[in-house]
């Protein structure tokens, strides 16, 4: 699951919460929609946690111009 359906599950469960007033009989849609909250919250963390994971740092380089003028880059 990627980062749009967390936050597709986060909207929904809070629609269900917070703006409807609905009856379903045998169900109750506010811990429906805490549930849906819940894990759209923790499928955020973990996306975040693996994506900080993936990155890449490249190391600078640096510029020496040598007494003639002419710039190398050494790595």
């Amino acid at each position: 699951m990627g980062l749009g359906g967390c936050i597709v599950l986060i909207a929904v469960g809070a629609i269900l919460t917070f703006a409807t007033d609905w009856e379903v009989d045998g169900t109750n849609l506010n811990v429906i929609g805490l549930i849906l909250m819940a894990v759209g919250l923790i499928g955020t963390a973990v996306f975040a946690s693996i994506a900080r994971g993936r990155r890449v740092v490249v190391p600078p380089t640096t510029r020496v111009v040598d007494e003639r003028g002419t710039p190398r880059t050494y790595e």
